[in-house]
């Protein structure tokens, strides 16, 4: 286990390796709790309240079916023009 010291200003600094593994990247955030005498940093993401309904069950579902129509080729478009997208929305294949 990586040894780290506390620095000016209680600053510490995560080891690369451990940083990697968990994906942690300047500027994001980590929360800290204490258990049983032991300090716990736990990663967080922050997540504008206007992008919250895109973390939702409801929209990261939609986002799967999406992903799953276009791998299987289930998707019409791109289009060149408005004319085309217009007549394939008129044809009520979309």
């Amino acid at each position: 286990m990586p040894l780290i010291r506390a620095r000016k200003h209680s600053q510490i600094t995560i080891p690369h390796e451990i940083r990697r593994k968990f994906k942690i990247a300047e500027g994001d955030y980590l929360e800290i709790e204490e258990h049983d005498n032991e300090l716990v940093l736990k990663p967080v993401k922050v997540i504008h309240p206007d992008e919250a309904y895109f973390h939702t069950k409801e929209w990261q579902g939609g986002e799967k079916e999406a992903d799953r129509d276009i791998a299987e080729g289930v998707v019409i478009g791109p289009f060149d023009n408005i004319k085309g997208a217009l007549k394939a929305l008129k044809s009520g294949k979309v």
